[in-house]
């Protein structure tokens, strides 16, 4: 009788740890845990007229700035999803905020969510440095797994999902109702062995001398991760 295949061995498999609440800093960008009282005030400047924002998220657009601190503050001290707010080091204030959520350390994996970054912080580099900072921190603690999902819908969460470097992995349909309405999921990720050229991928993107001095990139990020990828969004395919 053949023997059949069962997967390959993962040699010396122990579980990574949770997110704790060590801020992520980088070049331009500091990851702190959400803070209700530091943060939601200025979060919800930033966000304010921006209504466009929340169409996708579960919860949102906030009424007021209370109304927005009511919120961080029934998730600051959450372990899943961990909250965490990205605070532009140009400027010293914030400008968006992001968690880890579907930790499971068991398997191996942990999903980035909750992504919600004002204009004044999608038109630099900053926001892609949090992205990064998020990725390392995983990929160093131990997790083999990492994943973006969005509704399938938003096409620019998925765009935004390739050009970071993760591969489409299909369209769960009729997997949720979002504030009365129907959401296919669409499943994307990075594992542990992409991770190395993938890394190498932001750091030249990330470096100074890729932009010049008016900010603007000279080698696109996408075009470094394409290389990366497993596969590519069929969305997105020729429209650039």
């Amino acid at each position: 009788m053949d023997k059949r295949d069962l997967g390959r061995d993962v040699p010396g498999w122990k579980p990574p740890p949770r997110p704790g609440t060590d801020p992520m800093v980088g070049r331009l960008v500091t990851l702190e845990p959400l803070n209700a009282d530091a943060h939601a005030v200025e979060l919800h400047e930033a966000f304010q007229g921006h209504d466009w924002l929340w169409d996708y998220m579960p919860y949102g657009p906030f009424a007021s700035g209370s109304a927005y601190q009511r919120w961080a503050r029934q998730r600051e001290e959450g372990a899943d999803p961990r909250f965490f707010v990205l605070r532009d080091r140009a400027t010293g204030h914030p400008g968006g905020i992001a968690s880890y959520l579907r930790i499971d350390p068991d398997a191996g994996s942990i999903e980035v969510g909750h992504i919600c970054i004002a204009p004044v912080l999608q038109r630099g580099a900053a926001a892609t440095e949090a992205m990064f900072l998020m990725l390392d921190w995983a990929f160093s603690a131990g997790y083999r797994r990492y994943e973006w999902k969005c509704n399938a819908l938003n096409v620019p969460s998925r765009r935004a999902a390739e050009r970071l470097g993760f591969s489409f992995e299909g369209v769960f349909r009729n997997h949720l109702v979002v504030k009365g309405r129907n959401r296919d999921t669409a499943w994307f990720s990075v594992i542990d062995s992409e991770w190395p050229a993938l890394a190498e991928a932001y750091r030249v993107w990330l470096h100074p001398s890729n932009f010049d001095a008016r900010g603007r990139q000279k080698e696109r990020l996408s075009d470094l991760t394409r290389l990366v990828r497993a596969n590519g969004d069929p969305l997105l395919a020729g429209r650039g």
